[in-house]
């Protein structure tokens, strides 16, 4: 299967940190470019011009960065500009920081409860979790939401476990409806 785009340039620059050593310092600045650019998007309205000269868009770039950012994410970016990639930015920065929060082992993790949990519990859950997985480090992300009735879900990547009374009555639903359909059948 073809790599998407924010893959291929995600994983050059993620490459490139890990042998420049320069991984945490790469995060930091591609966020702070990610910024800026969302919070002036006609800044990158221009880069995306399709009728402004390539070196026109990296002379205006380096104006704007120069001394800001180091060398490295300096030439990376200058690549996505000659490339016509500069629109793909903000999924680079993503596929980029889920490399680099794996390399460190550090898990992403998003609960979703009926009613907000207490430190306690959070710190719990966080044990358990770290027991369970392979991660040495988590970023857990905590929202409630009402409809939920009680019980958790966890979402962790593409994995999900979801031991809400909401799910358990749906769950119940289902296998009642299908004895109640092989009864008359």
């Amino acid at each position: 299967m073809a790599k998407l785009v924010s893959q291929v340039y995600g994983e050059a620059l993620f490459d490139l940190g890990v042998e420049a050593g320069l991984l945490d310092a790469l995060s930091g600045e591609l966020d702070g470019v990610c910024g800026i650019f969302r919070e002036n998007p006609d800044f990158g309205t221009l880069l995306r011009d399709p009728e402004l000269d390539k070196d026109e868009k990296k002379s205006v770039f380096d104006r704007v960065f120069e001394g800001r950012i180091s060398r490295e994410l300096t030439g990376f970016l200058h690549l996505l500009l000659e490339k016509d990639r500069f629109g793909e930015l903000f999924s680079v920065r993503d596929d980029f920081e889920k490399r680099r929060l794996a390399f460190h082992k550090i898990g992403v993790v998003h609960v979703t409860s009926a009613q907000a949990l207490s430190e306690e519990q959070k710190e719990k859950l966080r044990q358990r979790l770290l027991a369970t997985t392979a991660f040495e480090e988590l970023q857990i992300h905590y929202r409630e939401e009402e409809a939920l009735i009680g019980g958790l879900q966890i979402r962790i990547g593409d994995r999900v476990v979801d031991s809400s009374i909401r799910s358990s009555l749906a769950r119940m639903k289902e296998s009642l409806m299908r004895v109640s359909l092989t009864e008359k059948a």
